[in-house]
């Protein structure tokens, strides 16, 4: 069971079926997940639709809308911020600046490979395209890190699209492994267990006394 806006919601057997895979939802279970569903589903409308047979109850009017830990002062400044980026606009993608990097990596990954080509493997040539072919792998990264938050176009299937693209054929990455460890990762940023970031670099991310005695 989860909240989402003072409504509980059974999501045993949906988790299954969750586009965003069984663990983010899970990470929820028991806590009201209210901010973790609006900074993840972008047409709110249609995931509603889900949402109605789910349902099985609503929280108490003296029962908090949030978890123990948390400080409701800090919660509402945070949620009316997000209202006030999405009402400037801010969120809205600028498709010629993504045209731009999309086709600055395509140039740089050819190039690092003409280089070479042309001038063969001696070492300058060899460092020149090194350096431009890593460059190129280091945008790609990044492009398809905003793909996969479905930050490009926005349709969904169109970002997923070009994400397959770019990390599959591009980097010889899966997307579906690098969605499922990073949705995680923003469901439960720097939560010990939950967040893969941390179970993945456990010396280098293990900051804090409870973490570091965690470990």
């Amino acid at each position: 069971w989860l909240v989402i806006d003072r409504k509980v919601y059974d999501v045993s057997k949906f988790s299954k079926r969750h586009p965003g895979g069984s663990r983010v939802i899970s990470h929820y279970a028991g806590q009201d997940a209210t901010d973790a569903f609006v900074a993840f589903h972008n047409d709110k409308s249609l995931v509603k639709k889900y949402l109605k047979s789910l349902v099985i109850g609503e929280l108490a009017p003296d029962q908090p809308s949030f978890e123990s830990n948390k400080k409701k002062s800090l919660l509402e400044d945070f949620r009316e911020l997000r209202c006030t980026v999405e009402k400037m606009g801010l969120l809205r993608p600028n498709y010629s600046f993504f045209f731009l990097i999309f086709l600055h990596f395509l140039v740089l990954d050819a190039a690092s490979w003409l280089v070479v080509w042309y001038f063969g493997i001696s070492l300058m040539p060899f460092v020149i395209g090194m350096m431009l072919f890593t460059t190129a792998q280091i945008q790609m990264g990044w492009f398809q890190h905003d793909l996969g938050h479905c930050s490009v176009f926005r349709k969904p299937k169109w970002n997923r699209l070009l994400q397959i693209v770019v990390i599959n054929i591009l980097k010889g990455l899966p997307a579906s492994w690098w969605n499922h460890l990073h949705n995680q990762h923003h469901a439960k940023p720097n939560c010990f267990r939950k967040d893969p970031d941390l179970n993945m670099h456990p010396v280098l991310f293990s900051l804090g006394k409870t973490l570091s005695m965690e470990v």
